[in-house]
């Protein structure tokens, strides 16, 4: 092989990356003190974009494809070196590989309480934490912003940065909602929406465009949770005095299984007896009282004027003796006014009042308040 063979051997025919990590987001092509040859092949693969910088200076931003190095596809380039020609001689250039895929179960979570004030528990610490994924949307910004020269850039170089970014726009977040902490489960698809629209600008910012980001928990300081817990237990039990019978009766049936021995061990146990059956009948002669208290203030308001019971005040009959408690009211056979049911003289015209009324024509008994006879048709006069 002559020198010149030699020479020719040294430049950079093939420009191809193949992604060996996951997380790294750039590659710079090893070409220092080589030259790539004009014609030589650019292959850059489905998710990637080749940048190649001049002296510095952003020169090309290729895509997917395979490429051929020539002056006619590289216009930037061949303006900043003054070709005015298309002869195929050698150039210098640094080539960076951009990864362009989804960096996907990005973690961001809070380092530090949120403060909030809620509506229902007043000022409250909140915790929470989550996923996000982002790609590089523009390269050449990427370059510009972030990575600058350096051989290598992988996620963890910008991770910090991005989470604190994104806690920042989710504390405002938060706070603007106003939604009580009781009921953030039932928005956190909402807020994850509403961050990710928040942070695309500034993700944008950096070339990046975030794809997702998603709320996975928020919770409240364990002491706060606890406090939650025993409210929430009260409210499965119900009725509390109902509860203290049920302790007393347990505490009671485990008494009754201590077999002690001994005059010690019965005075023992004959002690706490005595105080069990003190507590016992505080707890059942309270909870008596407390179930008795709204029945005399709401039910027992009057008394029936049959059997004297106590009823209530509305009530149309006794439920003891079971008599209305209000008379019924009739006409007056004579002059129709509403009297009494029981009443024998009206209080209006003091007509008699009887059960029936006779015919005096041909003696059919006929209703109280009938003025013809059904029988013959005479006039039932009173």
């Amino acid at each position: 092989m002559g020198l010149f063979g030699f020479f020719k051997s040294q430049f950079i025919e093939v420009i191809e990356w193949t992604d060996t990590d996951t997380n790294t987001m750039v590659y710079r092509f090893p070409v220092h003190n080589n030259e790539i040859k004009m014609g030589a092949e650019l292959t850059v693969r489905e998710s990637q974009a080749a940048v190649f910088v001049n002296e510095g200076e952003i020169a090309d931003v290729f895509g997917p494809g395979r490429h051929l190095l020539y002056t006619q596809n590289m216009p930037i380039l061949t303006k900043l070196k003054s070709w005015k020609h298309g002869f195929n001689s050698p150039f210098k250039a640094e080539v960076y590989f951009v990864n362009t895929k989804q960096f996907v179960n990005q973690k961001w979570g809070t380092s530090n309480p949120i403060m909030m004030r809620d509506p229902e528990f007043g000022m409250i610490r909140l915790r929470g934490y989550g996923i996000y994924s982002y790609r590089v949307s523009d390269p050449a910004v990427f370059l510009k912003e972030l990575f600058g020269t350096n051989a290598s850039y992988d996620t963890s170089n910008i991770e910090n940065h991005l989470k604190k970014m994104i806690l920042s726009g989710l504390t405002d977040l938060f706070a603007e909602s106003r939604i009580p902490a009781l009921d953030l489960a039932m928005y956190y698809d909402e807020l994850s929406g509403q961050g990710k629209e928040k942070m695309r600008e500034r993700f944008k910012a950096f070339g990046f465009e975030i794809t997702s980001l998603y709320i996975e928990n928020l919770s409240l300081p364990k002491e706060v949770e606890e406090a939650m817990d025993k409210r929430t237990s009260m409210g499965v039990l119900g009725n509390l005095g109902q509860y203290q019978q049920y302790q007393a009766a347990e505490a009671l049936r485990d008494a009754a299984r201590n077999e002690g021995s001994g005059l010690a061990g019965a005075g023992a146990g004959l002690g706490a007896g005595a105080a069990l059956g003190n507590v016992m009948a505080n707890v059942f002669s309270g909870n008596a009282q407390q179930q008795a208290a709204p029945v005399n203030e709401q039910t027992a308001k009057t008394t029936c004027p049959h059997c004297q019971a106590r009823i209530a005040e509305d009530s149309k009959f006794c439920p003891e003796c079971g008599n209305a408690v209000q008379p019924q009211k009739v006409p007056c056979m004579h002059c129709q006014k509403e009297i009494d049911a029981d009443a024998k003289f009206c209080g209006e015209c003091g007509g008699k009042q009887v059960s029936h009324r006779t015919c005096t024509k041909c003696g059919k008994e006929n209703t109280p308040t009938a003025k013809f006879c059904s029988d013959c048709g005479d006039n039932l006069k009173p």
